[in-house]
């Protein structure tokens, strides 16, 4: 497949490049859910799949779905897939990356005439990210079958519902409930995702293979002591809760850093009455803790729980935790995970395996079908930053990797295969 190096790769990065014009604040790419550059975007994409020669539609959840029929009659399907929306002020890499590459990837097979034994699917979803309603996943979710039509009723800053959302954007969402797909005809499911972190390239490789998906749990931690006078107040008799929370904070800090495979943030802090000359009576502040495994995750937020108790209780401060969301670990298919493993040597790569700290689509896609993900090195590691950065190289290689693995992929073989074969080990290599 060298003989393509770098065609393909640059036809990603140009798309990718003309992608990134689609944005709701001009001189940032910030592509929201449902939004004006979402329908841009949908077009755009649209126009990519037409062109590599998918039969396209758009659903009913915001979602585009590019096929390609195999020969074989009754054939599975295999589905390729990231998401469109961004954060705010975003790079162009995260999401759009999986959704192009899958593109070049499938016009790459019909260009050489290659007959396999499924028909592929492309999804570009259409909300991953979360930002504008308190929802995520809704497009993979549909897919998968767990929609949460509860989430209809959530409501964007401005007050629009999701339901009105979606029927603003052309939607039915009577529809929504038809977009799910029969396990019984998925075969699996490849996410390619720039990594959003700085291991690969510490290790100057160009591709990772993903163990699992990291469980997360978020809640807010509200402390409450006394509020009085920042100068009659002495230091020994205050009960001054965000001194107390800065104690806290540190104590999150601690427990992740002794505990392998966690990371904690404490990404939001609000004091109450908040004037610079009084005593906080309340403060609240909000904990992000993932793992890899739901074990390791439960027991750190356990030991985090405790210590936070501890400090309050030293401090007579009283505190208070209220949960705002969770997910629970999501492991790749260990089948899959071997046959991404097997396309990298094939391609001259040092295998290399390693979890994923954030949310994607394949968390969602789980619940329908064996997923896995192929993880790219970005420059520093940064991403949802317009600093986001990946090179023509990589871009190739990852390209290069998932034509491999497709060409080499039979279903019928892997279910045979997938419970007996032994799983690569976490931040390992194989010769």
């Amino acid at each position: 497949m060298r003989d393509n190096f770098p065609r393909l790769g640059e036809r990603v990065m140009r798309r990718l490049d003309q992608l990134a014009v689609d944005t709701d604040e001009p001189g940032k790419i910030t592509r929201l859910f449902l939004s004006p550059s979402h329908k841009l975007a949908m077009a755009r994409v649209r126009g990519f799949m037409e062109a590599a020669g998918l039969a396209v539609e758009e659903d009913d959840i915001g979602n585009v779905v590019g096929r390609v029929e195999s020969a074989v009659p009754d054939a599975p399907v295999f589905i390729l897939g990231s998401h469109i929306d961004s954060v705010r002020d975003a790079g162009r890499y995260d999401g759009g990356f999986g959704v192009l590459s899958a593109i070049e990837v499938v016009e790459e097979l019909r260009r050489r005439g290659e007959a396999l034994p499924f028909s592929i699917e492309v999804l570009a979803f259409g909300d991953e990210e979360g930002v504008r309603f308190p929802a995520t996943l809704s497009g993979s979710r549909a897919l998968a079958g767990t929609f949460d039509f509860e989430s209809l009723g959530a409501k964007d800053e401005n007050g629009v519902s999701l339901a009105e959302a979606l029927r603003d954007f052309g939607c039915d969402i009577d529809g929504i409930g038809e977009i799910a797909r029969d396990p019984r005809r998925i075969c699996g499911y490849l996410e390619s995702h720039i990594e959003q972190g700085p291991v690969l390239e510490a290790e100057n490789l160009a591709l990772g293979v993903v163990t699992a998906i990291a469980g997360m749990c978020r809640f807010n931690v509200t402390v409450e002591g006394e509020a009085g006078h920042a100068g009659t107040v002495p230091m020994q008799r205050r009960k001054d809760p965000l001194a107390g929370s800065a104690a806290m904070i540190l104590a999150v800090e601690d427990v992740a850093r002794r505990t392998p495979q966690v990371v904690a943030t404490v990404g939001v802090i609000e004091s109450s009455p908040g004037a610079i000359n009084v005593i906080p009576a309340k403060v609240r502040f909000s904990v992000d803790l993932r793992a890899p495994t739901d074990q390791v995750r439960e027991q750190a937020k356990s030991k985090v729980e405790g210590r936070l108790r501890e400090i309050a209780k030293e401090r007579e401060l009283t505190i208070s935790f209220t949960p705002l969301d969770e997910a629970k670990a999501t492991p790749c298919d260990p089948g899959l995970m071997r046959e991404l493993s097997d396309a990298l040597a094939r391609q001259g790569h040092r295998v290399f395996t390693l979890p994923s700290g954030a949310g994607h689509d394949a968390m969602a896609m789980a619940r329908l079908c064996p997923v896995a993900m192929l993880f790219i090195r970005c420059k520093g590691g940064v991403s949802h930053n317009p600093a986001e950065a990946i090179t023509v190289e990589d871009a190739q290689a990852a390209i290069e990797v998932m034509l491999d693995f497709l060409l080499h992929f039979r279903p019928l073989e892997h279910q045979k295969l997938e419970n007996s074969r032994a799983l690569p080990e976490s931040h390992g290599s194989r010769p």
